[in-house]
């Protein structure tokens, strides 16, 4: 398999763990808003018991209720929290990686460059001693002649 095939699948890799990580701070983001809609529905009814005594007898079951489910969230987010750590640690191994294999990459081009460029180079030398040599021979006719 190539350099290149290789970098092209590291790539897709980052990609995917990129992906995975978006969507794992997107369910961060959701689980807090859904946090704080249940800190704003307990002061809510806590304001409304305060206004009106009468439905007071209700708040007990719906504060409990209430401070389950954002026991609950509290629980889910913790745990998404530490998918998104794992998630960063794993993208950034893998980019690490894709930087090894795009760094091994320019190293062979550049090898092959060199070797490239040392060809050209012996190509001309011999282009360059053949002309000589053709003026010398030239130069030895014409003065023998």
């Amino acid at each position: 398999m190539s350099l290149k095939t290789i970098i092209r699948l590291q790539k897709l890799q980052l990609d995917e763990k990129r992906r995975v990580l978006a969507e794992l701070h997107t369910l961060a983001d959701r689980l807090r808003n859904e946090i704080e809609k249940v800190k704003q529905e307990i002061v809510h009814e806590q304001d409304t018991v305060r206004d009106d005594f009468s439905v007071s007898f209700t708040y007990s079951n719906f504060a409990q209720a209430a401070l389950e489910r954002g026991r609950k969230l509290g629980e889910s987010l913790a745990q998404v929290e530490a998918q998104i750590e794992i998630a960063t640690d794993e993208m950034a191994e893998a980019f690490q990686e894709l930087k090894r294999y795009e760094l091994a990459e320019e190293e062979r081009q550049k090898r092959e460059r060199d070797k490239q460029k040392r060809k050209d180079a012996a190509m001309l030398d011999e282009t360059a001693l053949v002309g000589f040599r053709r003026r010398q021979a030239e130069e030895e006719e014409a003065a023998g002649g």
